[in-house]
């Protein structure tokens, strides 16, 4: 599956309206706030159709999973967007994981738990939102929010740490680009990120990772920075993201991937949007003098043409560059 998808569900008390553009959605917040109502119209929509009294307006499919009935759904769909309440734990384990990750549905999963296992974007954690938008005060409007927005990534200044949740060429980068007067360090992978800045408590930090797929370490941190305002986030889509948004590749057909990259990606060939960046750049540069490895970064990122170009960018981060 690929594209953006608009889902409707309602009945005469209640209606959820929002879109989907990525395999992976989280939707987190309390009790109370519709979550369990969303997956048990869907589930009943699947069994009754329109004898339930519920409309669903979708492109695909929708429908529930469980615990007892998981697997033998997932072998007998395709094509599908699913929805997992959060009493199925199910989802914490590696062989749910393992099992989605080359299915060609979307998941709306509800969970309070972080989720690590799962390569889910920071920009597609939601909560619910209720409105009464409508005259009749009997049903009330639903739609999902953002829970972490672009105000994660203002920067406050000076930073005396840079980390940098990659440990290979987006590292190898950050390393050579920052002040020689800012220490810059790897955590070693985005569920020691964490850990990391709260082994240099006290310091001004500046955690640089991949928000394509930082997710599910977002929850702890982002309350922690709540309390610890010297720390901040820049979470780029990737480390490859930001080459080729940079425009060192010529022509308008990667500015025209990056501005809808849902409607390029089949989430059954890639689990995650960041797999997607690292497989478009390699292939974009083979053979050329910008060839890229995600290993180790090729030199000439690092010559000033080359350098500006990204730098430009992250053009938030500019100011801890020497």
């Amino acid at each position: 599956m690929k594209g953006k998808h608009h889902i409707i569900v309602q009945n005469s008390r209640v209606k959820f309206e929002f879109d989907l553009k990525r395999n992976l959605t989280i939707v987190r917040g309390d009790s109370a706030t519709g979550k369990t109502t969303l997956v048990s119209l869907i589930d009943t929509y699947d069994r009754l159709g329109a004898d339930s009294g519920i409309e669903i307006s979708c492109d695909k499919r929708c429908l529930t999973i469980n615990n007892s009935n998981w697997e033998s759904v997932l072998n007998s769909v395709s094509d599908c967007i699913i929805f997992i309440d959060e009493e199925n734990t199910i989802v914490k384990f590696d062989d749910f994981a393992r099992k989605i990750q080359d299915t060609d549905n979307y998941y709306v999963i509800i969970t309070r738990e972080n989720l690590p296992n799962l390569p889910y974007s920071v920009d597609e954690v939601y909560g619910i939102h209720t409105s009464g938008r409508y005259a009749d005060l009997r049903r009330t409007y639903n739609s999902f929010y953002q829970l972490y927005t672009a105000e994660e990534n203002k920067i406050a200044e000076p930073a005396e740490l840079v980390i940098v949740e990659d440990s290979n060429s987006g590292y190898d980068f950050f390393k050579v680009v920052v002040a020689e007067s800012i220490d810059c360090i790897s955590s070693g992978g985005k569920t020691k990120v964490k850990r990391t800045v709260t082994d240099n408590d006290g310091k001004k930090i500046l955690v640089i990772a991949d928000g394509a797929a930082f997710g599910s370490e977002m929850g702890e941190l982002y309350l922690y920075m709540q309390k610890h305002p010297e720390v901040s986030l820049y979470l780029p889509e990737s480390f490859e993201w930001l080459i080729l948004k940079s425009g060192l590749i010529y022509g308008n057909r990667i500015a025209d991937i990056l501005e809808h990259t849902e409607d390029f990606i089949e989430s059954s060939e890639y689990f995650s949007w960041e797999r997607f960046y690292t497989k478009l750049l390699i292939s974009e540069t083979e053979d050329t003098y910008l060839q890229y490895s995600k290993q180790k970064l090729n030199d000439v990122y690092l010559n000033p043409n080359e350098k500006e170009a990204i730098l430009k960018v992250a053009e938030v981060i500019k100011k801890y560059v020497g």
